[in-house]
């Protein structure tokens, strides 16, 4: 049996969302490496499942999809980080055999809702495209084939570039749409946590983007260049301007179906 004090602090900790995808080895590596690693429990899932974990209370943190935001009773951005990017990023692509204006269905991924919103506003608003969508449950990509395109996102999306034929990259569209870089995920807790336990997850996250050349070569791949995929096509930093550009999203995000 656990000593009584174990066992208070084992239910004192904060269970933290995690997405198990390469552009978080950086926050991993953070909190791995601080003290604040004693303090909490993490529970690694893909993007919707760690959004769903938050808005049924499942878990105190996410490292979440921004689309939840507005379906979040009570919400707080605590760190001043996120998974962004401005211009390319890689690893959120819609991926075709024929040029867009010849796709006729596309297959949503599944692990997130925020790319799928995304694609959805910029088919409408910017690429002025009308097709027919489709939610998957499985993994698709061999589904990806004549007018059928797919949105991949994440390391499967690194690992299917190299076959494809066409790239459509949802960083860069809304960079050339908007002008404002996007913000894809954010570390977001569902209630008021201690302002001391704050100052240290953050410290921690900072930690890790401090340190992203040791990340970078703790991870590299075989099928995308690591170092520029941390460096260049992710953006950590939630500045002013990655901020704006969330708001942006969330304002078309009330525009569509």
């Amino acid at each position: 049996m656990l000593p009584l004090r174990a066992k208070i602090n084992q239910l004192a900790k904060i269970k933290v969302g995690i997405v198990n995808y390469l552009n978080t080895k950086p926050f991993l590596y953070g909190l791995e490496n601080s003290e604040v690693y004693e303090e909490i429990d993490l529970v690694p899932d893909y993007p919707a499942n760690v959004a769903a974990m938050l808005l049924e209370n499942k878990i105190d943190v996410g490292l979440v999809p921004v689309a939840i935001l507005p379906r979040l009773e009570e919400s707080y951005i605590i760190t001043d980080y996120c998974i962004g990017c401005d211009g390319e990023v890689a690893s959120v692509c819609l991926f075709s055999d024929v040029p867009l204006d010849e796709v006729e269905t596309i297959l949503f991924d599944y692990q997130s809702r925020t790319s799928a919103n995304l694609l959805k506003i910029l088919l409408e608003r910017f690429w002025k495209k009308e097709t027919r969508y489709v939610d998957t449950r499985d993994d698709y990509r061999s589904r990806i084939s004549g007018t059928t395109a797919g949105l991949v996102i994440g390391d499967r999306c690194l690992a299917f570039r190299p076959q494809a034929k066409y790239i459509y990259d949802l960083g860069d569209a809304w960079k050339q749409f908007t002008g404002l870089p996007f913000v894809f995920a954010t570390w977001i807790s569902n209630k008021k946590l201690p302002v001391d336990f704050i100052a240290r997850f953050n410290a921690a996250s900072k930690l890790g983007i401090d340190n992203i050349d040791e990340v970078a070569k703790l991870n590299r791949i075989d099928y995308y260049d690591s170092d520029h995929y941390f460096k260049k096509n992710i953006q950590y930093k939630l500045d002013e301007y990655k901020m704006e550009g969330m708001k942006l999203f969330l304002n078309y995000l009330e525009t569509i179906k």
